[in-house]
């Protein structure tokens, strides 16, 4: 067994307690997020200020994933936003409709 397979073993357990803390907890820590860019954007005057933006909004993406590991309250499919899945047990179709 590698280094990498027993840190993974090791781990396992505990990503399944921080998915449910990310569930209970995800607001405030989008709001903790949003006051420590805000405070760190305040001290350095505003220079790296889409540089904050971005690492809190990754940040952000990735509590949402770990909130969401099940499934459940997520868009786990590849559609567009608002769109609806297709109907199980049908086939959507392939490719754009043909010209006449």
């Amino acid at each position: 067994m590698g280094l990498l397979d027993s840190v993974k073993a090791r781990l396992g357990p505990a990503k399944g307690k921080v998915s449910d803390l990310a569930q209970q907890h995800g607001g405030r820590i989008q709001h903790g997020l949003d006051r420590a860019a805000k405070a760190v954007d305040e001290r350095t005057k505003g220079k790296y200020s889409d540089r904050i933006r971005t690492g809190a909004d990754k940040a952000k993406g990735a509590v949402d994933r770990l909130a969401h590991k099940d499934g459940t309250g997520a868009d786990t499919g590849g559609g567009t936003p608002g769109s609806t899945p297709p109907t199980p047990g049908t086939t959507p179709p392939a490719g754009p409709p043909p010209t006449s």
